[in-house]
């Protein structure tokens, strides 16, 4: 099998079930900024991520999961061959965010993106996922999305947040405060 198949040639993609639609269809937008972050995060990951690898391989494959959530409208036949994120995947993100936060100083405010190269990647990947939050707000627009795709996206990049301090915290690399202009 050739990985071309010359069926996007014209500027159009299928989505899961066959529906062909614009490769700048919104809903391609959102699926294609997840694809990006899941990328992000594999950067981070070859950064090394140390003790947060395994975690980071989860999300990795559960953003695989919401990708094809995305990629298959909610009528489509199709959607029923694959997992949805549901309420359990947004329970578990949620209790990976509890366990980060109980290791991590305690949260004064907005730190500047950086540290570790590692927690920098991380920061780079919250905001990705911030970005495929807001497409995603805007094909629930123009179409129907499964109830928990946003929740979940939001509750990313909080993950992603927490992972990024854990991982600077783990280096022994200190978070510098954001400064109020006139209290520098």
């Amino acid at each position: 099998m050739k990985l071309y198949t010359k069926t996007g040639d014209g500027g159009s993609t299928g989505l899961y079930g066959a529906d062909r639609v614009s490769k700048a269809h919104v809903r391609v937008e959102a699926y294609g900024t997840v694809d990006e972050l899941n990328s992000a995060v594999g950067l981070a990951r070859a950064l090394g991520a140390g003790p947060l690898d395994a975690d980071l391989e989860y999300l990795q494959n559960a953003l695989f999961d919401l990708g094809a959530d995305l990629a298959t409208r909610q009528e489509s036949p199709y959607g029923k061959k694959l997992s949805r994120i549901d309420a359990q995947d947004v329970a578990h993100l949620e209790a990976m965010i509890d366990r980060y936060q109980e290791d991590a100083p305690p949260f004064t405010g907005f730190v500047h993106p950086g540290g570790t190269p590692a927690a920098a990647a991380l920061h780079v990947a919250r905001t990705v996922a911030r970005r495929a939050e807001r497409e995603v707000i805007r094909l629930a627009h123009e179409e129907e999305i499964g109830g928990h795709v946003q929740v979940y996206l939001n509750r990313v990049s909080d993950l992603l947040f927490v992972m990024a301090r854990a991982a600077n915290q783990s280096a022994g690399v200190g978070e510098h405060a954001w400064m109020v202009k006139g209290r520098r």
